[in-house]
């Protein structure tokens, strides 16, 4: 067992060791009570994800080119048809 100034550092740095380990628990338990706080905020607010978005965004564009596509489609067989019709 130690004795005298090396005994009180050995417990002077136990204390800090335990201290920061504390610190660090209080720190995940701030961290987590405020992410689940921002997430109920945000849930509130109806904002879209970034992931909902970006799969609307996606449906629109594929969904346009399809338009495009069978806008000329139509076209060629209005064409067609008023060809035949001459």
């Amino acid at each position: 067992m130690s004795t005298g100034p090396n005994r009180i550092m050995d417990e002077f740095a136990k204390l800090m060791t335990d201290a920061a380990g504390a610190a660090q628990g209080v720190r995940r338990e701030i961290e987590t009570a405020f992410n689940a706080h921002a997430e109920r905020w945000l849930n509130s607010l109806d904002i879209v994800k970034r992931e909902e978005f970006e799969a609307v965004r996606e449906m629109a564009i594929k969904a346009r080119d399809e338009n495009e596509a069978l806008l000329a489609r139509i076209e060629v067989l209005e064409t067609r048809l008023s060809s035949k019709s001459k």
